[in-house]
């Protein structure tokens, strides 16, 4: 019979760190309990799965590149209206993830755009799903440089492969003829195969005026708010120490247009 070094050894030559981990404790708890060979090798099987999925879990957090890590532990639900916790309620379920819906946070500066988008991008990570955030100006940015040392389609390839894909402040400016033309192709591309989360300070009836070309924000704008769940923060900013309040856009806050 191998000793628990010997066993350790193996372990760590398999590289099945979760068992490594809790091996002499589930070794000690077999033996106090006269746990059967078979129950013993369930839980250590289990621990290593665990451990696996914590590690995934935590890579794609790592991936997502989160401004910060929020959830939505941070959203106290009774100080809404019943029709807004339902409203939050249907979004924490994750069947936008499921159904390649679309999610377009509006509201002043402050009122809790960011943080919900995120508690929304770690529900999709939880849930196995490949996230990205970012801020807009920053991913537009991106595609400028990477025209200078030609990695353009390589990065643009990389932002058609995410399942939940974040754009944080958009709308700030007005976009140049190339940043119309970037965000267009983004949007065609992924608006099917992914869920679009967008916040705004802007109202979905002022974004045509950010595109260079009025034909491809129409454009745009068919493939994104057509497939989209539409809420609309308002309030005192977050920064005041303020609850923002919530409000309906026309009786259908997360009803598909």
């Amino acid at each position: 019979m191998p000793d628990s070094l010997q066993l350790n050894s193996l372990i760590q030559q398999l590289r099945l760190s979760g068992i490594s981990d809790s091996l002499e404790s589930r070794l000690r708890q077999a033996k106090d309990s006269e746990l059967p060979y078979e129950e013993l090798l369930s839980m250590l099987l289990q621990d290593e799965l665990d451990s696996r999925d914590h590690s995934s879990l935590q890579r794609r957090i790592s991936q997502a590149k989160f401004e910060e890590v929020k959830t939505f532990e941070g959203f106290d639900l009774k100080r809404y209206a019943l029709k807004i916790r339902h409203a939050i309620n249907d979004l924490m379920t994750g069947k936008f993830i499921k159904e390649k819906n679309h999610i377009i946070i509006m509201g002043p500066v402050g009122t809790g755009k960011t943080h919900l988008s995120q508690a929304l991008g770690m529900l999709a990570c939880q849930r196995g799903q490949k996230v990205k955030f970012i801020r807009s100006n920053e991913l537009l940015s991106e595609f400028y440089r990477s025209r200078a040392d030609s990695t353009y389609d390589i990065l643009f390839k990389r932002y058609t492969k995410f399942d939940v894909l974040i754009l944080d402040d958009f709308g700030l400016k007005s976009l140049s003829a190339e940043q119309s033309s970037d965000l267009y192709d983004l949007i065609a591309s992924v608006h099917i195969n992914a869920s679009l989360i967008i916040t705004t300070n802007r109202k979905i009836e002022k974004w045509a005026d950010i595109f260079f070309d009025p034909v491809m924000a129409n454009a745009a704008l068919d493939r994104i708010v057509n497939n989209a769940y539409r809420l609309v923060l308002e309030g005192d900013s977050y920064r005041k120490n303020f609850i923002p309040k919530f409000k309906i856009e026309d009786d259908k806050v997360m009803q598909k247009s």
